[in-house]
């Protein structure tokens, strides 16, 4: 797993060999990071399943539910076949926008 910090959220990647080890890892070092905004890097990762990236779905909602942001970064899976609770994006700038956004409807209280 590799681990990229920026002044919003971290920034997940797999380096192992299947997503699903990535997903074990990820859920261990869930709680260091639960007061983090969260991006899951796959944009590098080839024949990302929508099954691998639903076992996110679970750590999203409690993130979210958390009062943080949590999204995905994807671009070989059509989006609309995912639930809407998933928050994804096609890049990571697109996912830091979505943070950024998020951030300011959060200091709104909207």
């Amino acid at each position: 797993m590799i681990i990229k910090k920026t002044d919003i959220a971290t920034i997940f990647e797999s380096d192992e060999n299947t997503l699903e080890l990535f997903f074990e890892d990820f859920s261990k070092k869930y709680t260091t990071f639960k007061h983090e905004n969260i991006i899951i890097d796959f944009s590098e990762t080839k024949g990302v399943k929508k099954e691998s990236i639903l076992l996110f779905l679970q750590h999203s909602k409690k993130h979210v539910k958390n009062g943080m942001s949590f999204v995905i970064v994807v671009n070989d899976i059509n989006i609309d076949e995912l639930p809407e609770e998933l928050n994804t994006a096609p890049t990571v700038q697109e996912a830091l926008d979505i943070i950024e956004m998020e951030n300011i409807e959060r200091d709104l209280g909207i």
